[in-house]
């Protein structure tokens, strides 16, 4: 797995390169905004091939770790420029802990946040849990479905609902026929409405199934999602149930 690492700090930007590395990632290092964009839309290649058939800028890389805070092109501008144009897993890094970073990162199209200081062993976790939503396959409504709950509609690996199509198989999305692009976060989130359609889904539900966290994870990763998802598929499509959760409207 190859990662694209911005962080200006060199102590910082070295101690994570070498542990990543351990873990048998290959990453590419880039101490400020500009010079990681510029890595990003070479694909991080010096030369060498990286074994996969790429389709596009960017797609040398399977993860993209961005601290906030970086000079000539912060954080938050890097990662909208790289939204432009793929859907790579990105990781933002924040030193600040009032959750102004937070909010802004994963508004921009970040799939997930550490606060530094972040222990290895965490940073590695939450890597895995995003490269894992690539591969996702949603979880069965199975013997909890509610009582009178009716299987969402579906057509072979299509599950429809109004002017949504999902299509399970192949991972793909359409608005009254027309592409949607998403992130593997926002796929993962919008599939795990879709396998319980008009079940109120708890923001600490899917913590646990989306980005697989336990009981001490952010709500705010939730919210943000659940709006990019609103302005991609309409805003009407996933209901709030005040008090408890979302739920995907029939």
């Amino acid at each position: 797995m190859r990662v694209l690492l911005v962080e200006d700090d060199e102590l910082m930007r070295r101690s994570f390169t070498v542990a990543l590395e351990r873990y048998g990632y290959r990453v590419k290092a880039a101490a400020d905004g500009l010079a990681g964009l510029e890595l990003f839309r070479d694909g991080g290649r010096d030369g060498e091939d990286t074994g996969a058939v790429h389709g596009g800028e960017g797609d040398g890389f399977d993860l993209l770790i961005l601290d906030v805070m970086l000079p000539g092109l912060d954080g938050i501008g890097l990662c909208r420029r790289v939204r432009e144009t793929s859907l790579v897993p990105i990781l933002m890094m924040s030193a600040r802990g009032d959750g102004l970073d937070i909010v802004a990162g994963l508004e921009a199209g970040a799939d997930d946040y550490v606060v530094k200081p972040v222990d290895t062993y965490v940073l590695v976790a939450r890597i895995r849990s995003l490269l894992r939503r690539a591969t996702y396959a949603p979880s069965a409504p199975g013997p909890g479905r509610a009582a009178g709950e009716e299987p969402a509609p579906s057509q072979g690996d299509l599950l429809v609902f109004g002017d949504l199509t999902l299509d399970t198989g192949g991972l793909e999305v359409f608005v009254s026929g027309t592409p949607v692009a998403l992130t593997p976060t926002e796929l993962k989130l919008l599939l795990e409405f879709a396998a319980h359609p008009g079940v109120v889904l708890e923001r600490h539900t899917l913590l646990r199934n989306v980005w697989e966290y336990g009981w001490d994870g952010d709500s705010r990763v939730v919210d943000l999602c659940v709006q990019r998802l609103r302005r991609k598929l309409g805003r009407d499509r996933i209901e709030t149930v005040r008090g408890f959760g979302y739920k995907l409207r029939r």
